[in-house]
């Protein structure tokens, strides 16, 4: 199975009934058991509470202490012959054997469990020390979900409310918006003079920078395919969306049916157009003569920059939302099938490949040297590891989910946090906010608690990734709230 199904298994989308335990069966199943797995670097605990219902079926809870699940209930167990059980749907299968049970679906090897008295708890971990708290807050109205992009003490972003906006760091005044109409959640670019940015109304923007007037659009020709942001109901979240990639006066961008565009930045023109499968809601990496983007059907594409041509493809394990990080010759690039990996163009297999153990990687990575840095979401950690061969530095849990890229400075890593609301009993507690960590030792310096969100609300915090400008870390949360930080990066 699949970790993407995994992730959907253990987040309890589908959820058992309560049942009580009643004396074992003559099969031994019943009872608590355990493994791990993983490298030592990035290891796992895995359990499973196993209980007869008063009807006789056998009921389970799983646990996977680094992914922050705890008891979650699944669907009961379906007998498949003598000592075994499978959840068919999820590829899951349990024989009980001599040596304990032997478990296939529920990691990426399978698992022997033995008996144990108790399942790991979720900790208590101590609050790290508070933060400073902003230097300015300006309500821009809709969920802000697109990184801010930095033009000298300026910052420009987008909202949900179709919204462009300028806005001086130093002071947090408007110097101008720009209504584009419909949803914007990517990042723009900027240069001296021009904002291009992408809006859910198909259109790829070019305004003037200093009036914010516009001076070409061009239509991607994705107006028309749905998004549903982050939902109780959906599990599909589609919040993430592209960058405009400027290379030699090209524009790069996907699009959301699966179109990925080349268009001349000072006159709008097409230069040419390629079609893939999947959305494209992350940014390309211009690596050389070619361009590399992700897709959401799982495939990451190298393309000819002169002239659209695919050159390599290779499939990952789930739909790809991040943006490749060039490492020298390497491509370091996370999936939501849960793992991270690092590609050379053309090669059939990984360099290496990390496990993330269920949890999507929707984050992409920094690349600072010979070092990586990414955030997660349901493993709460911020982390660094050696690009070369994918073994972890350190690992910070901060408490939320990491949905984008961290900002990384020479002295420092800042990483946005966010959380949803789903069941107190299985799941952690989320923390969102703001988060300054040590770069050498991944020791967390301060984090900024953003207050308490709405009852209503199921995404709560900063999904936005962080950005420096003057002497300020900015960033903007779901309430539609640009918040500045006197911080200066070092």
């Amino acid at each position: 199975m699949r970790m993407q199904r995994r992730s959907c298994l253990a987040a309890g989308v589908l959820l058992a009934a309560g049942v009580r335990g009643v004396p074992a069966a003559a099969d031994g199943i019943d009872g608590r058991w355990l493994a791990s797995a993983g490298p030592p670097d990035n290891r796992a605990s895995i359990g499973l509470a196993l209980e007869r219902g008063p009807d006789g079926t056998l009921q389970a809870r799983y646990t996977i202490d680094l992914v922050n699940f705890y008891g979650v209930p699944l669907p009961p167990l379906q007998a498949d012959g003598e000592g075994r059980w499978t959840l068919k749907q999820y590829g899951v299968a349990i024989e009980r054997t001599a040596n304990g049970l032997r478990v296939t679906g529920l990691a990426d090897e399978p698992l022997l469990m033995g008996r144990v008295d108790a399942l790991p708890q979720a900790p208590q971990r101590p609050l790290p020390p508070a933060g400073p708290e902003p230097a300015w807050q300006l309500r821009l109205g809709g969920a802000i979900y697109a990184p801010a992009a930095v033009q000298g003490h300026r910052v420009y972003v987008g909202n949900a409310d179709g919204v462009m906006a300028a806005v001086d760091a130093r002071s947090g005044t408007l110097a101008w918006t720009f209504a584009a109409g419909r949803a914007i959640h990517g990042e723009a670019t900027v240069t001296d003079e021009a904002v291009f940015f992408a809006c859910d109304n198909g259109w790829l923007y070019r305004l003037d920078r200093a009036s914010g007037k516009e001076a070409w659009r061009h239509d991607l020709g994705d107006a028309r395919v749905p998004r549903v942001p982050p939902n109780p109901f959906v599990f599909d979240y589609d919040h993430a969306g592209p960058r405009p990639v400027l290379h030699d006066g090209v524009l790069y961008i996907g699009a959301g049916d699966g179109g990925f565009h080349a268009v001349n930045a000072d006159s709008g023109r097409p230069r040419w157009r390629f079609a893939a499968a999947g959305k494209v809601r992350g940014s390309a990496a211009v690596l050389g003569d070619g361009v590399v983007f992700g897709t959401r059907d799982g495939v990451v594409h190298g393309l000819d920059r002169a002239s659209g041509r695919e050159r390599w493809q290779f499939k990952t394990g789930g739909p790809v939302v991040s943006t490749p990080a060039v490492a020298g010759e390497r491509l370091i690039v996370g999936d939501r099938g849960s793992r991270l990996n690092a590609l050379l163009p053309g090669r059939a297999e990984p360099v290496w490949s990390q496990p993330w153990w269920g949890s999507w990687i929707e984050s992409s990575a920094v690349v600072h040297g010979d070092t990586g840095y990414i955030g997660s979401g349901d493993l709460f950690l911020v982390s660094a590891f050696d690009v070369a061969t994918g073994r972890h530095h350190w690992r910070t849990f901060v408490g939320g989910w990491v949905l984008q890229r961290p900002l990384v400075t020479e002295r420092w890593v800042y990483a946005s946090l966010s959380g949803a609301r789903r069941r107190a009993a299985h799941f952690l507690p989320q923390q969102s906010g703001l988060a300054k960590l040590d770069r050498r030792d991944g020791r967390i310096v301060w984090q900024w608690r953003a207050p308490a969100a709405s009852p209503g609300a199921f995404l709560f915090g900063q999904v936005a990734a962080p950005a420096a400008v003057a002497g300020r870390i900015v960033l903007g949360g779901v309430d539609g709230t640009l918040l500045a930080f006197d911080d200066p990066p070092g």
